[in-house]
């Protein structure tokens, strides 16, 4: 059922990706359409599914969220490849925003797995920026340290070694360089689903190529941070998106 909010209507659609139907939840602004985010979910089928208060929270009376489930999850058909083809599910459904609202600018926030998500589809869609949030940066350090993901992710991608391919077509960093949209580092010192490490990661490479980013490291936050910071780390967000923007007008 649509969720009548009292500056958006909220619902979830169904759209068609190589051949499947792939779902997703949007919160449509009862004003113009002047900015998208889209929202790219962590986990994995109900772990991190998309939910409104999430998506509420990258919102303003005239900005569009769009949280795809990608195939496979949460009754979306296929089966989700982590960052596979499932990143067609990412940028069909911009093909699709863009031809709606094709003036509004454009931003994506990847969180945790969403975050290598993100890395490899925002430069593609275009974005006009990316916030990746306690997010994935490298597959192989990933599978180093979440023992306790191994199996999920052989299921998913293969194993390091025997399916290196795979690993290397999923490798972010290869495909961004000094003129990609700006990107905006989100990370907690304390998270223990997705290390800090993998933000510093990302920081090292966009500082040795040239690109334009910036940080925000909460160092005493796990994955989620507590309410107070989540109020900054939003806050923090919200004004990026808009010195994004100010700065594309000036061009």
């Amino acid at each position: 059922m649509p969720i009548d909010l009292k500056t958006h209507i909220g619902e979830e659609v169904t759209y068609r990706v190589d051949q499947l139907n792939v779902k997703g939840l949007m919160l449509t602004p009862k004003q113009d359409v002047k900015r998208i985010v889209i929202y790219l979910r962590g986990g994995k089928g109900k772990v991190g599914r998309v939910r409104t208060g999430r998506l509420l929270q990258f919102s303003d009376p005239n900005t569009l969220v769009f949280g795809p489930y990608y195939r496979g999850n949460n009754g979306s058909e296929g089966r989700d490849e982590f960052s596979g083809k499932d990143l067609h599910d990412v940028t069909k459904a911009m093909d699709i925003l863009k031809s709606l609202y094709p003036d509004a600018y454009v931003h994506v926030v990847g969180f945790s797995r969403g975050g290598l998500q993100g890395l490899l589809a925002f430069q593609h869609l275009p974005a006009n920026s990316y916030i990746i949030w306690g997010g994935v940066t490298d597959l192989h350090l990933m599978y180093e340290e979440r023992v306790d993901l191994r199996g999920m992710l052989r299921r998913m991608v293969g194993h390091p070694k025997k399916d290196e391919e795979a690993y290397q077509k999923r490798e972010a960093l290869q495909y961004i360089n000094s003129n990609s949209p700006p990107i905006l580092i989100v990370h907690g010192g304390k998270d223990h689903q997705v290390g800090i490490h993998q933000g510093y990661h990302l920081e090292e490479y966009l500082e040795k190529i040239g690109h334009n980013y910036q940080t925000f490291y909460q160092m005493e936050e796990g994955h989620v941070p507590r309410p107070k910071a989540l109020s900054e780390v939003l806050k923090v967000i919200h004004q990026w998106m808009e010195n994004v923007e100010q700065e594309n007008n000036k061009v």
